[in-house]
């Protein structure tokens, strides 16, 4: 809406600023000149070059200035003839071979005229059936102002500028002329009639790409996924973890009444093998996402996500957990305590545990249930930039509306579980139990168990926002840790019933080589029973030192006082063993290293004494 020297102005800082070419069109007053961006002004200081190809494409509208039509006017006149007349009349003004300022707008001028003719004259009819005068009009006065302007606003004619007509505020209503400027001429394009809402278009316009630009950026939602070669790859190998874990089952079901199977709890190792299953499910259901199911199905893989996680690893690890918790019992049963330990006990802990995740996670999908939630990222470009577009990536997540407390509640009982757990493998790490030959196994996978946890929880936290990250972090590890923890646990069982053949003879029918309940208590008291002698042979031990220390101490005061009583000719019998010899006190010294004491000799005789003898003069 500004003037054309503001016009240039403001062009130029657009060709500075980048903001004119494909992604921008102009729209300026349509009455400027049409060379109007070649004049060089102060106030700019860009090239004709520059100008004009940041005008390129621009836009133009105006109020049409001349009838289109050929038909007569209210003037008797076309619009041509009127075109011929003002050239004549120009030339009496010296107007030859240029054109005054308003050249244009002179038709409107002439029907502006014409319109107040109209009005005055209408007005003058008005007013004489009321016997009053236009010539009464004063300022004073508002109703014959007001009958003017009622009888303009009623003033409808055809004129030379095209059909005239005034609104309710007064402006003219007419046609819209609009233009764009092509190779730096103004093209005319179509012309708008705003009453009969009728638009008349030639279609002449031309766009850099041959097509307009959006009126607005188009932003393009994105879902990130997973990566297809990523998600096949976790599939796949998830997949061969399901095949051994159905493999172990059916060789554990077969050798389950074999002797060295059987003393490991066969049934406790299928429940593991079974939870392992549901989490290598679970690791092949977390790359599903958009690309493959609907917002709809997206809910309820939700919901299975969850439960076969928490139901998985409450299989696997329970399992594990309760046979490390019984081997800790039977190592610190007391001596009167002979309760036998049935193994139903190891299933009904197992079976509190499966229960107490059913009533958590019912309780979740019930109150506040898991849904589809997109966390929107900022807008991006596109890798190629051609036209107006951002990218606005999104990421689903499967969250409720208290998602935090419902995670807190669930982690907290697992991870005092994990950590109840990692105690009693430390715990039990040297302990032998011939009914649990594989509890040593388990503890090293219950250590592969909580680590991998440990890791895993607080790393998806922080890389959440990047999918293929998260994805291949949380299937690796559910994949390593089930992996590892098969591993640990069936192949020595395997390479066992390979190396020694009769370890699968089924153990029914030798029952007097499995050693009892009764023995293995023996077996364990006895063991306490040599600790304990151990024990008191070691006190026993440090006292007799220490008693021999003390002798050895007295028996050194005792000779230095006897050679210091004693005289030159006086003799000192003295017997070890078989040993007996005569000592004077020139002899007898204080030698601490000595293995006679503190008395030492020279010559030794044979003796029939087997203890040692003193004189009476040495006492």
């Amino acid at each position: 809406m500004f003037y054309v020297a503001a016009a240039r102005k403001v062009i130029c800082e657009a060709y500075k600023q980048k903001v004119y070419g494909r992604q921008y069109v102009w729209f300026l007053i349509g009455w400027y000149e049409d060379d109007w961006y070649t004049f060089i002004d102060k106030a700019h200081n860009c090239t004709v070059a520059e100008m004009k190809e940041a005008v390129e494409g621009h836009i133009t509208t105006e109020a049409l200035m001349l009838n289109q039509g050929a038909e007569p006017t209210i003037s008797k006149m076309t619009s041509e003839d009127f075109l011929k007349r003002y050239e004549e009349e120009l030339k009496n003004y010296n107007y030859v071979g240029r054109r005054p300022v308003g050249y244009q707008e002179a038709p409107l001028a002439y029907d502006a005229i014409w319109a107040i003719a109209l009005a005055l004259n209408k007005t003058i009819n008005q007013l004489k059936a009321r016997n009053q005068s236009i010539e009464d009009f004063s300022y004073n006065k508002s109703s014959i102002a007001k009958q003017i302007y009622s009888a303009m606003n009623s003033t409808q004619f055809l004129g030379v500028s095209g059909y005239v007509a005034f609104s309710s505020k007064g402006d003219r209503i007419a046609w819209t002329q609009v233009e764009q400027m092509i190779d730096g001429n103004y093209t005319l394009l179509g012309y708008y009639d705003t009453q009969t809402d009728n638009l008349t278009w030639l279609k002449k316009e031309k766009w850099t790409d041959g097509k307009p630009p959006p009126d607005r950026t188009i932003i393009k939602k994105v879902l990130r996924t997973v990566t297809l070669s990523l998600f096949i790859s976790m599939t796949t190998v998830s997949g061969v973890g399901i095949l051994w874990a159905l493999a172990l089952l059916i060789f554990n079901t077969i050798f389950r009444h074999s002797r060295y199977i059987a003393l490991s709890h066969p049934m406790c190792n299928n429940i593991m093998l079974v939870g392992i299953i549901c989490c290598l499910l679970c690791a092949c259901l977390l790359g599903l996402d958009g690309q493959f199911v609907g917002e709809a199905s997206f809910n309820h893989l939700c919901q299975v996500r969850a439960w076969l996680l928490t139901m998985g690893f409450t299989l696997s690890y329970g399992a594990m957990f309760s046979k490390i918790w019984r081997v800790h019992k039977l190592s610190t049963k007391a001596k009167t305590d002979h309760k036998r330990k049935y193994s139903w006990k190891l299933y009904f802990m197992i079976g509190m545990l499966l229960l107490l995740d059913v009533l958590i996670l019912s309780a979740w999908q019930i109150i506040d249930p898991l849904q589809r939630k997109m966390e929107v990222f900022p807008l991006e470009d596109p890798e190629f930039k051609e036209e107006d577009i951002k990218i606005e990536p999104q990421l689903e997540h499967c969250e409720s509306e208290n998602n935090a407390v419902w995670l807190g509640i669930l982690y907290g009982y697992k991870g005092l579980l994990l950590i109840f757990g990692i105690f009693l493998a430390y715990e039990t790490r040297s302990v032998k139990i011939k009914h649990l030959n594989d509890s040593r196994l388990v503890g090293m996978s219950i250590y592969n168990v909580v680590v991998l946890c440990l890791i895993t929880a607080p790393v998806t936290l922080v890389i959440s926002s990047q999918t293929d990250a998260t994805y291949a972090f949380v299937s690796l590890a559910i994949i390593v840790c089930s992996f590892l923890s098969m591993a640990l646990i069936f192949v020595p069982k395997i390479t066992e019933l390979i190396r020694r053949p009769r370890e699968r003879v089924d153990c029914r029918t030798l029952t007097d080589t499995i050693t009892s309940r009764e023995e293995e208590d023996r077996q364990q008291r006895l063991q306490r029973e040599n600790e304990e002698l151990r024990r008191q042979i070691m006190e026993r031990e440090e006292q007799i030192r220490q008693a021999t220390l003390a002798l050895q101490e007295r028996s050194a005061m005792r000779n230095l006082q006897l050679a210091s009583t004693m005289g030159s000719g006086d003799r000192v019998r003295i017997t070890v063993g078989q040993y007996t010899d005569l000592l004077a006190p020139k002899d007898i010294t204080n030698d601490p290293t000595s293995d006679s004491g503190f008395i030492t000799g020279t010559s030794m005789a044979r003796s029939s004494r087997s203890d040692f003898e003193f004189s009476e003069s040495y006492l």
